[in-house]
């Protein structure tokens, strides 16, 4: 019988006429499969399942979710991050030789690309804010340095201005979730945080915008937490505003504290996965 696949303009493109062809007559598309989401199995025979194509510069991998999970999409990931997923899922096994680029940042910190004029070293930490009764999971990103404008001949903060250009809005405090920024993407594989993907400033694919040298990982429940609202809330603060803080009720706090101070911005990113 056919197998219930969903191969979206974009993947199609990618992989071309003939192979979506294929898939979709269930010639290529597997008999069952791990969720690339919430790694769950599947069925294309039993439920609606997505394709996502994970690509870079050297490698390619087609993935399979469950349509509830993500809908067929492209996703451009560096190619140490796709390997290492490859690798946790077979098993360290060699990965299939079908594209990715190099994350150069530290764990725990990452490089943004496009919003800043030059690269700046961001914090990133990881927790669950309770909004509205409802755990949420999150993401609170903070430079280490003052971001300028770019030509700004002075030595000012304009990280939150430029940001609020992309679609981040400002939070005066956390009572609602913030609105969701289409376009913008949190990709987790294999269970890890490895990016926040943002859109191609010339109408391309998805770039990484903020990326892991090494997968962060996340907490049991926060992934839980993910799987369940099919996305990702991110705060996001000037240096000095938020700081490490040790654990997720500090965390809430300094949030509130930045928020009722003007200087907290903040978006829902939904879930790109592997």
């Amino acid at each position: 019988m056919p197998r219930m696949l969903d191969v979206s303009d974009e993947v199609r493109a990618e992989i071309g006429d003939e192979e979506a062809d294929r898939l979709l007559a269930g010639d290529s598309a597997p008999g069952g499969y791990d969720c690339t989401s919430c790694r769950t199995p599947g069925d294309p025979e039993q439920e609606r399942t997505s394709t996502v194509l994970f690509i870079g510069d050297e490698t390619a991998v087609l993935a399979f979710a469950h349509s509830t999970c993500l809908p067929s999409q492209v996703v451009q990931v560096t190619e140490a991050q796709l390997q290492g997923a490859v690798r946790s899922i077979n098993g360290d096994a060699v990965a299939p030789p079908t594209p990715v680029q190099n994350a150069q940042a530290a764990p725990g910190q990452a490089v943004a690309q496009h919003i800043v004029p030059e690269q700046a070293v961001l914090g990133v930490t990881s927790g669950l804010v309770l909004i509205a009764g409802e755990l949420h999971p999150a993401l609170v990103v903070e430079p280490t340095v003052p971001v300028a404008q770019p030509g700004s001949p002075g030595s000012g903060d304009d990280f939150l201005p430029l940001l609020v250009e992309q679609g981040f809005m400002p939070v005066t405090e956390l009572s609602t979730a913030p609105s969701v920024l289409h376009g913008w993407s949190v990709l987790l594989a294999v269970g890890q945080l490895h990016a926040v993907l943002q859109p191609h400033p010339n109408g391309g694919q998805p770039v990484a915008w903020w990326q892991a040298h090494q997968p962060l990982q996340v907490t049991e429940g926060w992934r839980a937490a993910a799987n369940k609202h099919q996305q990702v809330l991110m705060f996001a603060a000037p240096v000095g505003s938020i700081g490490r803080q040790p654990r997720e009720d500090l965390l809430r706090d300094a949030l509130d504290r930045a928020a009722a101070n003007g200087r907290l911005v903040a978006a829902a990113l939904p879930l790109a996965g592997l």
